[in-house]
């Protein structure tokens, strides 16, 4: 009996020596960032069998069979549909500025996608404002809505979007909404999703959490876009979810959530309609290609020659290009360059990037919340204000609530806005969204709001953060290890 013990013990750790050697080499054969690599080594050695375990449910970007075959198949179609776009009057690369003809150049060889000129953009900063435009826009619909977003909170001016959706639905106008699974349980726990779907919309939930599926595909890539179109002319994006503030996480201790959304008029909204497309054929398998936008342009129009690049990412689309387009504009900032952002976790090489147009002479400005809804990325964050304070970068943490907006602003003339963060779900992961505008008039906004934010924040000092407590510290080493996978 005893011998049968020791084989059995033999066996075991020999089982387990096989396990963590067969998870290790498929970890280092991942042709990916290193410091992700070595994240995820960690875990596994830290915790050997949980982390395993783990990393077979995370530590890939699998989307399961099925979304990755339609994936796959979709990129053709959409692309032809997008190079019809090159020939349209709006196109006119020749009127770029020397900030958006890299970013222009980029996204339309990588992804097909040209910036078009002649949108009439209007920057809304106010929450409440927000939801009562769209609910007006929803209001005076005639054909189509379609929206998808991470999160739908019921509840204040939410409510007042999801009964006018209702009615317009109900008036014929064919309603499409997306929403992700994760994000938006609370309001697939209420009584909403049954009066939406009475009233005929068409609602889908994206990405669905399921223990069922966790071995199938990779369960938290997320649908993190957020993008309402009426009737293919008008359309919104930016930071925000569909929530009201005011009842959204009130216990989370961190104020208000501060976002911006841009409302676009002009021949870019059936870009953005596309990309809509791409998600729900993604989720469902149906195709709705929209019209192709009228792209006749009056010369003396205020927008002619003022384009906006719309920039997408997430499975099945061209990996990183996010990340591109963020270097770019980085690497290209002379004067100054100032970011808002929830979460900062940058990447090695986006780190590198800010550190180096600090050290050339660029003032660079990074805003972000002063208190933060999760605390991993909170302490995550703070392990990089050390290397980014020595490079001469001005770190400001703004105390008007949780600052959620997504804004990259390149020497007062070009700016980036969406919904992705500054972490590597974001750039690598998640289904996300950002706008290149090559616009004076609407950088002019920006650049007022984002001083707004500096006004109502506290800047950090390397002197000051020298004298920190020794014992934050260690917890910063640690979430920073972990800073690949937040």
């Amino acid at each position: 009996m005893e011998q049968i013990y020791q084989i059995l013990v033999w066996a075991s750790v020999f089982l387990y020596w096989l396990l963590i050697a067969g998870v290790t080499i498929r970890v280092v054969l991942k042709r990916r960032a290193l410091g992700v690599s070595i994240a995820w080594l960690m875990i596994i050695y830290i915790i050997p069998i949980v982390g395993v375990i783990l990393y077979l449910l995370f530590g890939e970007l699998n989307l399961g069979r099925k979304r990755a075959e339609r994936a796959k198949a979709m990129f053709a179609p959409y692309l032809n549909w997008l190079e019809t776009l090159n020939q349209c009057e709006a196109h006119r690369p020749h009127h770029h500025s020397f900030l958006a003809r890299p970013v222009h150049d980029l996204c339309l060889r990588r992804a097909g996608i040209p910036a078009l000129a002649g949108n009439q953009l209007s920057l809304l900063n106010q929450t409440n404002d927000i939801l009562r435009n769209i609910a007006q826009e929803v209001k005076q619909a005639k054909s189509s809505i379609n929206m998808v977003f991470y999160i739908w909170h019921p509840g204040g001016h939410a409510d007042d979007v999801a009964h006018a959706i209702c009615s317009a639905a109900k008036r014929g106008v064919t309603v499409r909404v997306l929403l992700d699974s994760a994000g938006s349980k609370a309001f697939f726990k209420s009584h909403w999703p049954d009066s939406m779907r009475k009233a005929g919309v068409e609602l889908i939930e994206a990405l669905a959490v399921s223990p069922a599926r966790m071995f199938l595909r990779r369960l938290d890539i997320r649908q993190h876009r957020k993008i309402v179109i009426i009737d293919n002319k008008i359309a919104f994006t930016g930071s925000m979810n569909m929530v009201d503030p005011r009842f959204f996480k009130q216990d989370a201790g961190v104020g208000q959530w501060v976002d911006i959304m841009v409302k676009v008029d002009g021949p870019s909204v059936p870009i953005l309609n596309s990309i809509f497309a791409w998600d729900w054929e993604f989720e469902t398998g149906l195709r709705y290609l929209p019209d192709l936008p009228e792209c006749s342009l009056i010369e003396q129009h205020q927008h002619a020659n003022h384009s906006v690049q719309v920039a997408p990412s997430g499975p099945g689309m061209p990996d990183g290009i996010i990340q591109q387009v963020l270097m770019l504009a980085i690497h290209q900032a002379k004067k100054s360059l100032t970011i808002t952002t929830p979460y900062l976790v940058p990447s090695e090489s986006l780190m590198s990037a800010l550190q180096t147009t600090a050290q050339r002479g660029v003032t660079v400005n990074i805003i972000i919340p002063a208190k933060n809804d999760s605390l991993m990325v909170d302490w995550a964050s703070r392990s990089f204000f050390n290397d980014l304070l020595r490079a001469g970068i001005n770190i400001y943490r703004f105390n008007g609530g949780l600052l959620h907006t997504k804004s990259v602003m390149v020497d007062d003339n070009f700016c980036l806005m969406g919904t992705v963060n500054l972490d590597m779900r974001s750039l690598w992961l998640n289904f996300e969204l950002t706008l290149c505008v090559d616009d004076p008039d609407f950088c002019e906004e920006m650049i007022a709001l984002q001083q707004s934010y500096i006004s109502d924040s506290t800047i950090v000092s390397l002197e000051q953060w020298s004298k920190r407590s020794i014992f934050n510290r260690p917890i910063e080493q640690f979430f920073y290890m972990f800073s690949p996978l937040l």
